[in-house]
């Protein structure tokens, strides 16, 4: 099963690091979170990827077409223009990457993956989110419920603390990250069948819109909640609170470790 990532949007929010690189690029640890969500993939056995690329496309590109000398032991012969490589460190994986348009939506870049898909079933998720979710039990969630679309539901961590007061001024609990307000929303990591084609009109098709609120109203849309750890790098605290995580050998996400 092929795994396709949306990596063309412009992160405007983490306009920081944007300015140079697509959010996708952005380092966690000194790697592209883009790596970090192909290692999850990687560690479950999905090695078949599909990168829809948008803004500043060539610097994924320029990433992958250079990852054997990046991550590689060389000797460059320079007088006879010839490079050696010694002990390469690089993964099992085969990379597609799809230029989709710098102004297209999520749904529009789907769609212009189609004649790569064909009729088969894909995982589909965002270039720009974490998660310790079991991809096996997202798959078999999916084949049970046998719908169109099955999206990773999650319940994020506030983004402020919460503390319970009694009457009388005294704080009972503290939570420094709690829960948010106990709602679910799409976290991405998807399952998704060939049928989902059929409801993306072109590239102003905003997935999360019109397509996936008439699967939901047919019936079609199905949710595996998730209560392990999520997280979406939407901002520059978010990315800081990864890497932290990171560097503190305490990531979640990192189940190849």
């Amino acid at each position: 099963m092929r795994v396709v990532i949306l990596a063309g949007g412009l992160g405007t929010r983490l306009s920081e690091e944007t300015d140079i690189r697509p959010k996708p690029m952005v380092e966690i640890g000194g790697r592209p979170i883009l790596w970090h969500i192909m290692k999850i993939y990687s560690y479950w056995g999905f090695n078949d990827f599909i990168v829809l690329t948008g803004y500043k496309s060539h610097v994924i590109k320029e990433f992958f077409i250079n990852y054997y000398t990046r991550y590689s032991d060389i000797t460059v012969d320079m007088l006879n223009n010839a490079v050696e490589l010694h002990k390469t460190r690089t993964e099992p994986w085969k990379v597609t990457m799809l230029y989709t348009g710098a102004d297209t939506m999520t749904g529009g870049r789907l769609l212009r993956a189609r004649e790569y898909l064909g009729n088969e079933r894909f995982l589909l998720t965002y270039g720009d989110g974490v998660s310790d979710v079991s991809v096996p039990d997202l798959i078999r969630c999916h084949e049970k419920a046998g719908r169109v679309v099955t999206l990773t539901a999650v319940q994020p961590a506030g983004r402020f603390g919460g503390i319970l007061i009694d009457a009388d001024g005294l704080i009972n609990s503290f939570e420094e990250k709690p829960k948010g307000d106990g709602s679910w929303i799409n976290g991405g990591f998807f399952v998704v069948e060939s049928a989902i084609f059929e409801y993306l009109k072109g590239d102003g098709t905003m997935l999360e819109r019109e397509p996936l609120e008439t699967l939901a109203r047919e019936g079609q849309l199905n949710a595996h909640r998730h209560r392990g750890f999520w997280k979406a790098m939407d901002a520059l605290r978010d990315k800081n609170d990864l890497t932290n995580l990171w560097l503190s050998g305490k990531a979640p996400w990192a189940l190849w470790l």
